[in-house]
């Protein structure tokens, strides 16, 4: 099997295209999603574009897309988020970008996500270190709680959005409780690709869509983050939230997210 660094210089090819589409288009028109969600007529564009030209330069590998689903099929699969904080996007907030991730049997092995805005992109293959604009980088030395910036994803929208969210707020009071300070970007792929980079200790979701989070856990393994589900256990493709945090915080912050389950469920029953 070809090496997944063999196919980073495909990854960043994909990537250049979309990121330049970013900078020169216009969202365009919107189309709703269901409630308080939607995509643009880019975001549309660019998946179509991505999922056209990887299959011609990867036809053995299959392809999931946010907007559009899966095609083709394999061992191997893309995973792409065309524009990651679309509402960010569209209200010209420069805290978004383009996600483009590989999956081997079930786990994220190689990553590339560029923030056409900040002039920022990261990459890495599995085994390979993780970069940030061909520099190498790694989590900060964050140890404790008190001194972390923590990211936290958005809150639920659509079906049982207000159920959702009682966890998202008891999670919310519970850091506030404990960390230097909480942030919340509109991006998962920016968050991760920050803690990779050390300008975040701990990046929480409590969601895990492949499209979201297959190139920033990847990039974040790779910078040496400790990357859990919601049980404690190693994050898989099947996880059903996304912990990321420097090593010496990840048992705290899986502490706070189980600590906030409980309060959730306590504000439930009465």
């Amino acid at each position: 099997m070809t090496a997944y660094r063999e196919l980073l210089p495909i990854a960043v090819k994909a990537i250049e295209q979309a990121s330049t589409l970013m900078r020169r288009q216009t969202p365009g028109a919107l189309t709703t999603k269901g409630d308080r969600d939607v995509a643009s007529e880019l975001d549309y564009r660019i998946e179509r574009e991505l999922r056209a030209l990887l299959r011609d330069l990867t036809p053995e590998i299959g392809f999931l897309g946010e907007e559009e689903g899966s095609s083709g099929s394999g061992e191997l699969r893309w995973s792409l988020d065309p524009i990651d904080g679309t509402a960010n996007f569209v209200r010209r907030l420069p805290l978004c970008g383009v996600s483009l991730g590989l999956i081997h049997h079930q786990r994220p092995v190689l990553g590339v996500i560029d923030l056409p805005f900040l002039g920022s992109r990261y990459t890495a293959a599995e085994g390979e270190g993780a970069y940030v604009n061909g520099q190498p980088i790694e989590v900060s030395s964050t140890a404790i709680l008190s001194e972390a910036i923590v990211a936290i994803g958005d809150y639920a929208v659509g079906p049982d959005a207000s159920g959702k969210n009682r966890l998202r707020l008891a999670l919310t009071a519970q850091l506030a409780e404990e960390v230097q300070r909480v942030r919340m970007t509109g991006s998962a792929a920016l968050d991760l690709a920050w803690l990779a980079e050390g300008k975040l200790d701990a990046a929480l979701t409590l969601s895990n869509h492949p499209w979201d989070m297959t190139a920033g856990v990847a990039i974040a393994r790779e910078a040496g983050a400790r990357i859990l589900d919601r049980d404690g256990t190693e994050y898989t493709y099947d996880s059903s939230v996304t912990l990321a945090a420097t090593p010496a915080l990840a048992g705290q912050l899986l502490a706070a997210v189980q600590a906030a389950e409980a309060l959730a469920g306590s504000a439930h029953e009465r």
